[in-house]
């Protein structure tokens, strides 16, 4: 395994310290599961960015899209556990 050094603050690497003490966990293995889940947000984040950048696109090409009120009304059945139909995007008039 390679190997990586950082230069930590005083302060941090006592608040670190006194963190994994309460985890139960090595001020390593407590920095390692932090940066393993600061990684796993940014890829969660721009997996994220790249689904609604492809809605957008989407959207953009084809004009159609669902009024919110209709969108609204079908997650406050669906949320109440009511079948409703779900909304068709559609081209509206300007």
């Amino acid at each position: 395994m390679p190997t990586t050094t950082i230069r930590l603050p005083d302060d941090l690497k006592a608040r670190i310290a006194t963190a994994a003490k309460h985890a139960g966990m090595t001020a390593h293995g407590f920095i390692l599961q932090a940066i393993a889940e600061k990684t796993e947000q940014a890829e969660r984040r721009a997996d994220f960015d790249a689904v609604a950048e492809a809605r957008y696109e989407r959207i953009v090409v084809t004009g159609q899209t669902i009024p919110w009120q209709e969108m609204r009304g079908y997650l406050e059945g669906h949320m109440a556990g009511k079948a409703a139909k779900r909304p068709v995007a559609r081209k509206l008039a300007r």
